[in-house]
């Protein structure tokens, strides 16, 4: 029997810590892992869901909780009657962590963490591309967010650490990296001579020139620099896909959400990325319902979607967090929120359907997914190949047509 269960919620980043722990505890049969997310209540509500059916399922394991929720719900997680163990997200990278002697709750104080442990830095995700950690922590206090509190303050993996866990990720058959953390953009002032994002992801590439692929995970568009814009525009290795952290689209709602763009800003690094490399996909988080928002500052947000060209689009319902400023403020009821949220989808899915149709008849280089059946072009188009190929490859295909959210390749060859 392979290693223990791990139930992954929420971001990148935990996906490529949960492949960290799967590594940490391979001896641990009986034991099942939920890495929790903390960024919305419901985020919060699913983990619990979780963790009953993961008892149902296998009453005879042993199930420990960890990952943000735990971080910051400790005492919730360790009132389950399902739950043997809760260990907190400094504590996730210690192997001893998972032993079947460990404490009930094992949750230190994240604020005091000052380093990324060296072995979480990169990860063997059950995917054709790899998570590679390089920044943890966030030290911005957006008014709805909790994660800082679940994560610690920002700190980076050293540049030189990170290109030999990704030449170690190319040895072992991967042809992209994904780069992760909670807040990626804000890499480097904690690392001696504050190095860049910009400057990192330049030293990979020139570092690991057997690298075909590299993708960055949400990032801020406040911190795009002119280092990491020029890669972004015009390295051909980049893939031409972000994701922005944009929240929402009407000047107010930012300043109360404590972001650092305007609604220009947000419009205008989008319209400069896409002048500059007019193949790039944008995605982008959008929260619907924030306090205080009315129906002109929605319109705004609704908006967005068109001026920045999202088709990527993570719609969030706005839920109160205990303990942050938004949920203090004067609240958006709750059918209004799920209302809102719905508008937001369908405008980000009606936007979508006109991108994937637009990509019909064009050839992409597309990575194989470990199935053979499926992949994703560079702008992180979904295709679906009318024949297997190799898993984790790249080929070159020519788009036929679209199928439910999916482009259809035919003729595949290699790429590379």
């Amino acid at each position: 029997m392979p290693g223990p269960d791990i139930i992954t919620m929420g971001c990148r980043l935990n996906i490529a810590e949960s492949e960290a722990i799967r590594d940490m505890a391979a001896d641990q049969h009986d034991l099942i892992v939920i890495n929790s997310c903390a960024v919305t209540a419901e985020a919060v509500r699913q983990t619990r869901q979780a963790i009953r059916r993961a008892r149902r399922d296998r009453p005879d394991a042993r199930i420990m909780v960890t990952g943000c929720a735990a971080q910051t719900e400790p005492e919730t997680f360790a009132a389950m009657p399902e739950v043997d163990a809760v260990i907190g997200n400094r504590e996730k990278m210690e192997a001893a962590s998972f032993a079947p002697k460990a404490e009930k709750v094992r949750v230190a104080d994240i604020m005091t963490v000052r380093d990324t442990a060296p072995h979480m830095a990169s990860a063997f995700a059950d995917h054709a591309r790899a998570f590679l950690e390089v920044q943890n922590g966030c030290d911005h206090r957006c008014t709805f967010c909790i994660i800082p509190y679940g994560r610690g303050n920002s700190r980076s993996v050293p540049a030189g650490a990170v290109i030999e866990k990704a030449k170690e990720l190319v040895a072992a058959g991967y042809k992209e990296i994904v780069l992760t953390g909670v807040d990626v953009t804000s890499y480097g002032p904690d690392l001696p001579g504050s190095p860049s994002l910009g400057l990192l992801v330049e030293r990979i590439l020139n570092g690991v020139p057997d690298l075909p692929r590299l993708r960055l995970s949400s990032i801020d568009s406040v911190e795009i620099d002119d280092r990491l814009f020029d890669l972004i525009a015009h390295e051909p290795r980049m893939m031409p896909h972000l994701h922005l952290s944009l929240q929402a689209g009407d000047d107010m709602i930012l300043k109360r959400m404590k972001r650092r763009h305007s609604r220009a800003d947000a419009v205008r690094i989008v319209d400069r990325l896409t002048s500059a490399r007019p193949d790039i996909s944008i995605g982008a988080d959008i929260i619907a319902g924030f306090p205080t928002e009315d129906e002109a500052m929605f319109a705004r947000s609704l908006a967005l979607i068109a001026d920045c060209r999202i088709v990527h689009g993570h719609i969030f319902p706005y839920s109160p967090r205990t303990g942050t400023p938004a949920a203090r403020m004067p609240q958006v009821d709750r059918a209004t929120i799920k209302a809102r949220a719905a508008r937001l989808r369908a405008a980000c899915e009606a936007q979508r359907a006109d991108w994937l149709a637009s990509l019909v008849g064009t050839r992409r280089s597309v990575l194989v997914e470990r199935s053979g059946l499926s992949g994703h072009a560079e702008n992180f188009a979904p295709v679906r190949f009318a024949t297997p190929q190799t898993p984790s490859s790249i080929v070159r295909a020519t788009i036929s047509g679209l199928e439910n959210g999916a482009l259809i390749a035919q003729e595949a060859s290699h790429d590379r």
